[in-house]
């Protein structure tokens, strides 16, 4: 199928998909027109990276277990490296969710002890 029809299949935007393409996440064959023909399985493909994007990783850890992933969820088989790095990334948003904790309750205490605005000084 092209890349439109596909982008139709998927609701992914064609952009997109090329995006997916240029990060090693989608292949597609050329015909001899230039035109992108991707495989019976390039929607289930997409679905998979949509659900992992969702799920938070990057795309250069979606590369990295992509091969892991089974089925359009995805479901993700045990391989070598898998759970390293999905313990990885949870480690790091882990991290990211308490810093932005800490801002969040920082904000809050300013706003709690903020004065209301008085009137400029007028002549």
């Amino acid at each position: 199928m092209r890349i439109g029809e596909l982008s139709r299949l998927t609701g992914v935007s064609t952009r997109l998909l090329r995006y997916y393409e240029q990060q090693g996440l989608l292949q597609a064959e050329r015909t001899s027109g230039g035109y992108r023909e991707y495989g019976a399985d390039a929607q289930v493909r997409v679905r998979q990276i949509r659900g992992l994007l969702t799920a938070g990783l990057p795309t250069r850890v979606i590369a990295e277990i992509l091969p892991c992933a089974t089925g359009p969820l995805p479901a993700l088989e045990a391989c070598p490296s898998l759970l390293a790095t999905l313990h990885a990334e949870l480690a790091d948003l882990d991290g990211r969710i308490e810093t932005l904790l800490q801002s969040r309750a920082a904000l809050a205490d300013y706003l709690a002890t903020a004065r209301p605005a008085t009137a400029p000084y007028a002549a």
